[in-house]
Order: C-alpha cells, then sequence, then structure tokens
C-alpha cells in the first residue's frame, strides 16, 4: 500500500534501520501473506510505517473500519496508495483491515535510539538565507493544513493568495506550532513524524520520528526547544528547536510507575516552561526550560547513549503537581498563572493553580467541555473564558474571577472551535458535530447574545475561523475534500473571495499565534 512521499524525504529508508526488531505476531493465513506480500514494503513489517503511514490501532483512530476497507480496495485520491480491489478478494481485504486494527502481539521500542537513526536534515542549520524569498507582511501569513490531500498552504493574509503549498507526512494532528519570530513552523503527524519548516525559503530543513503515536508538539517561547507528547510510546520527547536533534527523552508516569498517555503539551512562554498532561495519571506536569535548565553537555547530549543516562536529571526537571481528577482538555489564563482542565469522561472542569500546584476551583461543564478551543475577553470589567462543548450544543462563559459560569448559550449542536480577536467584538463558533455543521454562530462579546447565523456553503461542514493579523477579516474552512476557505468581512460578515483548497482542517495566522492572541487558542 503505497503512499505519496514529501519532496526529497529519504524518511520509508531511514525508518527501515530504525525499526525495531521483535517477535513476528501469529496472524493465520491468508492475511499473514497478503500482508506481507502487498503492505509491508511500504507500510513496515511490524505495521510501524515507512513510505506509508503506521497501521496501528491508534494511528487509525480517525479512519473508519468501512472507510478502511474503500481504501484498501479502491485507493486513496491524490496519493501513491493503490488499491487491492482486483488482487485481493472481499474476504482477503476484510482480514487485513480487521488485522490492521488488532493491537500487535508486543509494544514496539521507540527510544532514543530509534528517534536518533529516524533524524533527516535536509539542509544544515543556518545555511538557508536570513531573508525572505518573496514580499509580503510575513507576521500576516497563514499556515493552512490541508488534509483531503495531505499539504499545506502558505497564504498571504492581505491579498489572499496562496504563495506556495507542499506536501505534508499523513495525517497532521494537534496544529502547527512557530518560533518566536514566526521564520519556523513546526508540524507532527499523527505517526509520529516532526518536520521543521523554513517560511522564509519555503523548505523542510529537518525531519525526525519523535513516537509512533503522536497527540501534539509545543515550541518554547525562547524558540529553542520542541516538545512532543506521544501515545505511543508513552513518552515526552524534547528536541532542539533549531536541528530537531533530541536532547531527553521522559517516560510519562507517576511516582509508582504507572505508566500514562500524554493528552497534551502547551508552552507556557512567560513561564519559561511546558505544560503537560498525563490522561492516565491524575498529574499535570510543569516542565521548566529556563537558563538555569540548560542541556549539562551540549556537545555530547546529542548521542543518544549519552542521552539516555540523562533521562532522568539535570535539565528539564519535571514539577508534578497531584489532581483529583484526570486531565485531558486544557487551557491557560492570559497571565498563565492557572490552568483551566476537564477529563473527556468527567463531565466538569477544574482550575488548578500552577505557582501554588493545587486545584483552587470545580468549573460547572457538562457534557464535553472543547477547552483546548476556549478564548477570552473582557467583558463587563471582568475577564472571561468561552468554551464549545463536543457533546452538548452550548457554549460556556467563564468568570475567571471567581470560576462561575455566568451564561450558557444555546447553539444549534455540539462544537469543535471558537474563535475570536482583539480588535473585533464578536466572536465565531461551528456546530461541526451536528445536522447544522454548515452553519455558524456569531456572538456578540459584549452582550453574550447571538447576533447572525451564516451558511457559506449549504450541507458542507463550516469550521475552524482565524483571524487576519488586524482582526478586519475572518476565514473559514470548507471542511470538505473540495472544500475552500471563505473570506468574510469581520465587521459587516459580507463575503469577500473563496480560495478552493482540499479539506482545509485549520489555518493558523503568523501573529496571532506567536502573540498568543486572546481570540485563538495557543
Amino acid at each position: 500500500m503505497k503512499k505519496r512521499l514529501i519532496t526529497g524525504c529519504l524518511f520509508p529508508a531511514i525508518l527501515l534501520l530504525a525499526a525495531p526488531v521483535f517477535a513476528a505476531e501469529p496472524v493465520a493465513e491468508p492475511t499473514a501473506a497478503a500482508y506481507a506480500q502487498h503492505c509491508a514494503s511500504c507500510h513496515g513489517a511490524d505495521r510501524l510505517g515507512g513510505e506509508g503511514p503506521a497501521l496501528l490501532p491508534e494511528n487509525l483512530e480517525r479512519l473508519r473500519k468501512p472507510d478502511a476497507l474503500n481504501v484498501i480496495a479502491s485507493g486513496r485520491a491524490a496519493s501513491q496508495m493503490p488499491g487491492f480491489g482486483d488482487k485481493l478478494s472481499a474476504a482477503d481485504i476484510q482480514a487485513v483491515t480487521d488485522f490492521i486494527y488488532t493491537q500487535p502481539a508486543r509494544v514496539p521500542a521507540w527510544g532514543l535510539k530509534e528517534i536518533n537513526v529516524s533524524r533527516i536534515e535536509h539542509f544544515k542549520a543556518g545555511s538557508l538565507p536570513d531573508t525572505p524569498a518573496f514580499k509580503a507582511d510575513m507576521l500576516n501569513l497563514f499556515v493552512v493544513v490541508e488534509t483531503g490531500d495531505h499539504h499545506a498552504t502558505i497564504l498571504d493574509g492581505d491579498t489572499f493568495k496562496p504563495i506556495h503549498r507542499f506536501q505534508t507526512h499523513f495525517a497532521l494532528h494537534g496544529g502547527p506550532k512557530f518560533t518566536p519570530d514566526g521564520r519556523y513552523v513546526y508540524f507532527a503527524s499523527r505517526d509520529g513524524w516532526i518536520a521543521r519548516f523554513d517560511i522564509w525559503n519555503l523548505k523542510t530543513t529537518h525531519e525526525i520520528r519523535a513516537g509512533i503515536n503522536t497527540r501534539n508538539l509545543a515550541v518554547s517561547g525562547d524558540g529553542r526547544y520542541v516538545i512532543v507528547g506521544n501515545y505511543l510510546p508513552q513518552t515526552l520527547v524534547i528536541l532542539d528547536a533549531l536541528d530537531l536533534k533530541p536532547l531527553k527523552l521522559i517516560e510519562a508516569q507517576d511516582e509508582n510507575g504507572k505508566h500514562s498517555r500524554i493528552s497534551a503539551v502547551y508552552d507556557a512562554a512567560p513561564r519559561k516552561s511546558f505544560i503537560a498532561a498525563l490522561k492516565d495519571v491524575k498529574e499535570v506536569w510543569e516542565i521548566p526550560y529556563g537558563e538555569h535548565h540548560e542541556p549539562i553537555y551540549p556537545g555530547l547530549v546529542h548521542d543518544y547513549r549519552m542521552a539516555e543516562s540523562l533521562a532522568d536529571t539535570g535539565p528539564f526537571p519535571i514539577r508534578r503537581i497531584p489532581l483529583e481528577d484526570y486531565l485531558d482538555d486544557f487551557y491557560f489564563d492570559q497571565s498563565y498563572t492557572h490552568l483551566m482542565g476537564a477529563s473527556r469522561d468527567g463531565g466538569k472542569g477544574q482550575v488548578i493553580n500552577l505557582d501554588a500546584r493545587r486545584k483552587v476551583a470545580d468549573l460547572d461543564l457538562p457534557g464535553m467541555p472543547h477547552l483546548g478551543s476556549g478564548i477570552t475577553w473582557e467583558y463587563q470589567g471582568r475577564p472571561v473564558m468561552a468554551t464549545p462543548n463536543l457533546k452538548t450544543g452550548v457554549i460556556s462563559i467563564i468568570d475567571m474571577k471567581t470560576w462561575q459560569v455566568i451564561k450558557r448559550i444555546a447553539t444549534l449542536g455540539p462544537g469543535f472551535f471558537m474563535r475570536s480577536h482583539e480588535n473585533t467584538p464578536y466572536a465565531w463558533t461551528d456546530n461541526f458535530m451536528s445536522p447544522a455543521k454548515d452553519t455558524l454562530i456569531i456572538i456578540d462579546k459584549r452582550t453574550l447574545e447571538i447576533v447572525r447565523k451564516l451558511t457559506p456553503v449549504p450541507g458542507k461542514t463550516a469550521a475552524h475561523v482565524e483571524f487576519t493579523r488586524d482582526g478586519k477579516y475572518a476565514l473559514v474552512s470548507i471542511w470538505e475534500m473540495d472544500g475552500a476557505l471563505v473570506v468574510y468581512d469581520a465587521a459587516t460578515f459580507k463575503e469577500v473571495t473563496r480560495i478552493p483548497m482540499s479539506k482545509p482542517s485549520g489555518k493558523y495566522n503568523v501573529y496571532n499565534k506567536t502573540t498568543r492572541s486572546a481570540g485563538t487558542s495557543h
């Protein structure tokens, strides 16, 4: 099963060298023979991936079994994945599908040795020009992730013209992250591949596979480090942002040795630290990266044997904060003193004071609040936070002084994204997981009332609003294979233009992200 390659990417061959060796899975014939003959050359005999993505249950969460059957039979558009309907019987296709959704007999290893071997350097750090190769406001650019055919587009936020389009790894996840100057952007794929892209020169400079199943990454506020949170293996990996060389691997486990998946990891720039949530352990971690936590042996730490010896000591210490409940999704106040979090199964939220290292309040948030998409603003002289809900058609408005919910705004159905900007009085939210998925709701932040409903394309999913640097225009994704970005005047709600895109799952404005705008997630 073949997949397209990133231009100039050597990772398939390198991955074969890095792949761990473990006992073959006891798979009944003809499944083993069919997989070995048609799939293993691209996806790996151990299903860890290669030229194609990893085929493990955790990596296939977004691909339903019926869709997988269709992909194996008919291939995947805009990729090198061919169809096998003329080579395999329906029973064989079903057997192979069942196989790839089954856990392997042994969990494969992916430690610092394997991570180091996977690393690819397309351009040496500092070898590309330090002046942009094109004319534009470099802070008003958008990075648009197009999941339909696994590409990304650099879009000019002034002219709304695409500047450059390039292939990405399969199934990007967690949102791209920028260095403070906005020059470099980092992508994480579900398969654990991390890519560093130089926006000024429109080149991918480095790649590395930091995990097998990855949640997201964060870039430190000083632009020096990248941290990657993994589901499989259950680790945090800290990389040098300059060249993606591994600096430290941290096993995600509590003090009693219980392991955990990483729910999410984010940068808390004012604190000079990373914050990580553990999905299976009632803890949240703060990991400082400030001047007092430099690598002990900068010249040697890139050697994986030395890095292994430093794994539990020296730089990037862990500050454990015990919790009363599990933490999955979370958001910061603008000072980064407080963290608001919720468990996907908890039905309520909690507020943690990161300075005091303890919970200070409960949040009355039923359903499944999507705090990772929360936004903040000033309402009647006090800071408030708003969050959509993945299970219930409601927006919750939280007073960030009292931690009380001051209003619940009924929507047309469960939503995924909410966005605003400091220079607009309106907040936009979708109804992503409902029959009204084609309609956006606009809320007046001054009155907490719905003032407009917009339907860009009837019957087509509309989601993920993002604003230009000055807040004058709102860009909406039509989340379809034959989708588009629809640009609206943020004051009049009139359509300005449409840009065809292949399922643009998200777009990220350099200025809004690097300045940690209150209107966007961080």
